[in-house]
């Protein structure tokens, strides 16, 4: 634990004898909390914020998910596909059927709630490439939402796939930080805050998306991003001037800018995140901080990615719309968690026409390509190559050099001839995104020992790269010293120089051991496109593909 996490300690020590806390503010790691003692994430999260309750005390819960990534199916502990199998025998978490079960049961717990959304939707599965916003409207509407923020995601299709979507759902879409008064598809749709009547009272909710949207989707030219501090504050201020208490910010822009919304528009009640996939939680081990995570008298929560957790936050404000108590915790949607045989059902129905993108013809191989494990998982491999090619050609123009792929996430060769899309979603079927991220030389070498740490196992962390080579050997012992030399484009790798990498978000979550990626990776982003879609691309426009092997990898004994 590091000095100033002994400081957030000290800060909830002395919170807990106050009748009002001091700003509890933890330590950030690329924009992203650290993790601290789960004793301190009890503490936070079990903060009562004034003592005693007034006559007029008004008790809310809050329901919430973010960055579902249109994830209807059951997902696995790595958020990859779940088999049906899988999912009988216990190992699935989250998928529609599980939330719409989730959601029932909470609302159940309470008399007065809303449920909401952080945004990010769209993009993600199959579902979504060949429904687009249609199947997310019609399971929202289902759950029963009261409002969602914009996610970058909703505007990978353009204004117009976000506008047909907003038409069809049953609540509000919230955008603030943006211009889209000269954008004919949402000028009329989308408003930057919403007042709801809820047991008596008025609740301000504003949203937000991510103030670099058009540089990570395409909102296109006539939608202006701006600063969502300002936006906040404005919009607060707003509402405030209309006799409004009580104010939730939907915000998909992740916790460092809910940090500093909280810090700076003190009017602010609570915090709903998203982009990040943050979980803020006070029992998981992998959390990021507690839930909620207050900041003076604004509760920040967010519930991670993939519809794994329903957030549950429950708020008692006092006559004043100020916070005297929030409590709450992400619930895991695991096997516990019963599905909604009639969800599950419809979720079947709609996979049915998917077989028609994995049997439609997307590129050519020349020849046979080489991608069974027991080669890829010992040495450089014709398809790890193809895979790691396609990922460093996609991301290159962002000044990314290094691509490294784990062959476990590759399952299959491909023989002469047509290739499909369900030959391709066969070879990657994981659903992994690409993550670029910056990083020091010297742990680059760290992330290539680790991967040649278990070849004698034939594990899955075994490296296939682009951009790089690198000589081991399988002599000396693991994590010893096997990584012998690493070239970047021919020339010796810098310990201390910071190089740009792509992998996929499995790796650079650290899986497969690859935690020094979660630990010393710096500007993040996890949410690119599917993998095999770059697959597919990049075999599309370098086809007929022929297999190659290149001296990547070399052994030296």
């Amino acid at each position: 634990m590091s000095s100033s996490d002994f400081g957030i300690v000290n800060a909830v020590e002395s919170a807990l004898t106050l009748s009002a806390p001091s700003t509890i503010v933890p330590p950030a790691i690329n924009g992203r909390a650290e993790i601290m003692n789960t004793k301190i994430f009890c503490a936070a999260g079990l903060l009562a914020l004034a003592g005693g309750m007034a006559s007029a005390d008004y008790r809310l819960t809050v329901l919430h998910t973010n960055d579902i990534h249109a994830r209807f199916e059951p997902i696995s502990r790595f958020d990859s596909g779940c088999g049906p199998e899988d999912n009988d025998e216990g190992k699935c978490f989250g998928g529609s059927a599980r939330l719409v079960s989730a959601i029932k049961a909470a609302k159940a717990r309470s008399d007065n709630y809303i449920l909401v959304d952080g945004g990010d939707q769209f993009q993600g599965s199959l579902f979504y490439t060949y429904y687009k916003g249609k199947a997310v409207a019609e399971l929202m509407n289902q759950m029963g939402y009261d409002a969602m923020t914009v996610g970058n995601h909703e505007f990978d299709d353009g204004p117009e796939v976000l506008r047909a979507f907003v038409d069809s759902v049953d609540f509000p879409v919230l955008m603030a930080n943006a211009d889209i008064g000269n954008e004919p598809s949402l000028a009329d749709a989308i408003n930057p805050s919403v007042i709801l009547e809820r047991a008596g009272e008025r609740l301000g909710l504003i949203g937000l998306t991510p103030e670099d949207t058009d540089e990570l989707a395409s909102p296109g030219p006539n939608v202006h991003f701006s600063d969502p501090v300002e936006a906040v504050r404005d919009e607060a201020e707003r509402l405030v001037a209309m006799g409004i208490n009580k104010i939730i910010v939907l915000s998909h822009s992740g916790l460092s800018v809910d940090l500093s919304i909280a810090e700076a528009v003190p009017q602010v009640d609570v915090i709903v995140g998203g982009h990040d996939n943050t979980l803020l939680s006070n029992t998981q081990e992998r959390a990021d901080g507690p839930y909620p995570l207050m900041v003076g008298n604004t509760a920040i929560v967010q519930a991670y990615a993939y519809g794994k957790f329903l957030g549950e936050l429950n708020v008692t404000f006092d006559g004043d719309g100020n916070i005297v108590e929030a409590v709450g915790e992400p619930i895991l949607l695991d096997a516990s968690v019963p599905e909604d045989e009639g969800t599950k059902m419809r979720i079947s129905e709609l996979g049915k026409p998917l077989d028609e993108i994995r049997n439609k013809v997307v590129a050519e191989a020349g020849a046979f390509i080489e991608g069974n494990r027991s080669v890829c998982r010992v040495q450089e491999c014709p398809m790890g190559n193809l895979v790691a090619d396609s990922m460093l050609d996609r991301v290159r123009d962002q000044g990314i050099q290094i691509a490294i792929a784990n062959a476990g996430g590759i399952r299959a060769s491909i023989d002469k001839g047509e290739v499909t899309m369900g030959q391709v979603l066969t070879i990657l079927p994981f659903q992994n995104t690409l993550s670029t991220f910056r990083i020091k030389g010297q742990i680059i070498i760290d992330a290539l020992e680790n991967g040649v740490s278990q070849v004698e196992d034939v594990k899955g962390r075994f490296p296939q790269v682009a951009g790089l080579s690198f000589t081991w050997d399988p002599t000396v012992g693991p994590n010893e010293g096997r990584i012998q030399e690493v070239l970047v484009g021919g020339v010796a790798i810098d310990p201390d120089a910071v190089y740009g990498v792509v992998s996929n978000n499995y790796v650079r979550n650290g899986g497969d051991g690859y935690r020094m990626f979660t630990t010393d990776a710096m500007d993040v982003y996890d949410y690119g496109p599917d993998l095999a879609d770059v697959l597919a691309e990049y075999m599309a426009a370098h086809g007929p593909v022929m297999p190659y092997v290149e001296g990547r990898i070399s052994r030296s004994e």
